[in-house]
């Protein structure tokens, strides 16, 4: 048989529900197509944050003396493209398959750049050229809708817990190595030449985009039918794990956009102070984003996001503290913290995705439908669902720099109030974790799917 196929093919029969196919044919190909997915996705996560590390250069050194309000503007924008984008991205790799896109989505990345390495080298640049340049890299936290709704396709439903914290895991670590890549500029260069960090990035994509192009696979299985947004959007489970990864996810990407200009207005960091502590916290929830995911395939992912939550609840009640205290180690020590758990609990909130699909296929079985069927609309629908919850997820993170603008320009001028609002949303989460998918005498509860029928595979 056949297992690799010209580039730009497609592998039909796709089946890793079945043991005897996964083991002799599917694992290597699932395998090398998330490795080289983590790639994209890590260079995209790269370009979209890159801005958290940019607006520390800008100063009247440089001749970009904008105010904090118009930095946090400037983290807010790539946000805010990246969450609208990703239900686009998400159905295009159902639309063109997950080889090609992600060539694309790769390549596509050169235009932000290019850009932020031209104009950051020109001082009195105004406000709304960063804005529309910040805007283009909105496509890089796009990747991850397409390449989330790719790799879920390749695993097996057992192992999609690990896959997608490993996938998510490793395009998360992005927005930790943009920001080291700031330390190191800004320690051996100084803080007046932001250029130089999306100069590196330049012949990464270009190399990202080849390798995808020679190495990745598309597969039948990550077709969609018509109408599959439409039934994602149709489950209530499909809004209820959106509304919690808007906890997780939007915390991970929130604070590490924030984190730095929150120093700088908490504590008045200097650029080398912040650009020190702002890679770690990104860089441990990333980490920690697979250990999710195995978490919740060993225990399930409603209980491990529940404790999830409550640690997050516990670290922001600890960054009051320390804010109030003024106590500069505490705070990194306890934002860090949060980072962590944040990262915990998107690997765990993403493995609802396919466990409730796979419950809801069970039932349907038990009811009397078809296997083969219920499988087949379980995992189209994990894939809409995984868009889905990646845009509104990301909108969590424009939630959060719009509260760190607001409450620092604000009377007090701190970020007391900012904090209040993110602990009361993670009561909330918990409250919803419990009643929707622990509560005894629940309905519909995720669950680990029986295994599917074996099926040939081929390749054309």
């Amino acid at each position: 048989m056949k297992t690799r196929p010209a580039a730009g093919r497609w592998i039909e029969g796709w089946n890793p529900e079945d043991e005897e196919y996964w083991e002799r044919t599917g694992k290597p190909i699932a395998r090398r197509n998330l490795v080289l997915s983590v790639l994209s996705e890590h260079i995209g996560f790269s370009v979209w944050s890159m801005w958290s590390v940019l607006v520390l250069f800008m100063s009247p050194e440089i001749g970009l003396g904008f105010t904090p309000g118009e930095k946090f503007l400037l983290v807010v924008v790539p946000t805010l493209v990246g969450a609208v984008l990703r239900l686009p991205y998400s159905w295009a790799v159902t639309r063109f398959g997950g080889r090609n896109w992600t060539v694309f989505a790769s390549a596509v990345l050169l235009v932000p750049a290019l850009l932020a390495f031209v104009f950051v080298q020109r001082p009195g640049t105004p406000l709304w050229v960063f804005l529309v340049i910040g805007a283009t890299a909105g496509a890089g936290g796009a990747n991850f809708a397409s390449s989330m709704t790719n790799i879920t396709t390749f695993f097996p439903q057992r192992h999609q817990g690990w896959a997608l914290g490993v996938n998510a895991g490793g395009g998360n670590l992005g927005v930790a190595l943009v920001q080291l890549l700031g330390l190191l500029v800004i320690a051996t260069a100084g803080d007046t030449h932001p250029s130089y960090v999306a100069a590196v990035y330049l012949p990464l994509i270009v190399l990202a985009a080849l390798l995808a192009a020679l190495k990745m696979d598309n597969v039948d299985a990550v077709r969609a039918r018509p109408g599959a947004l439409r039934e994602a959007a149709a489950s209530r489970h499909t809004w209820f794990i959106s509304f919690l990864y808007v906890g997780t996810f939007g915390s991970f990407i929130g604070y590490g956009f924030a984190f730095g200009l929150v120093l700088q207005n908490e504590f008045g960091s200097t650029p080398l102070e912040a650009a020190s502590y702002t890679f770690i916290g990104p860089l441990l929830g990333s980490v920690s984003r697979p250990l999710g995911g195995r978490l919740a395939d060993r225990w399930g992912g409603a209980r491990v996001t529940l404790w999830a939550f409550l640690a997050l609840a516990l670290g922001t009640a600890g960054l009051l503290l320390a804010s109030r205290a003024g106590s500069f180690g505490a705070f990194v020590a306890a934002f860090t913290l949060v980072f962590v758990l944040s990262g915990l609990g998107n690997g765990s909130t993403y493995k609802l995705i396919p466990a409730a699909a796979a419950a809801e296929a069970e039932a349907t079985i038990t009811s009397g439908g078809e296997a083969r069927q219920a499988f087949a609309r379980a995992r189209r629908i994990s894939g809409a669902a995984i868009g889905i919850a990646g845009a509104v997820g990301a909108l969590g993170g424009v939630a959060i720099n719009l509260a760190f603008r607001a409450s620092y320009q604000g009377p007090q001028g701190g970020g007391t109030t900012a904090f209040a609002c993110f602990l009361g949303y993670y009561a909330l989460c918990m409250a919803v974790t419990w009643s929707v998918y622990l509560r005894p005498g629940r309905k519909a509860a995720p669950g680990p799917a029986p295994a599917r029928e074996p099926r040939p595979a081929r390749v054309r």
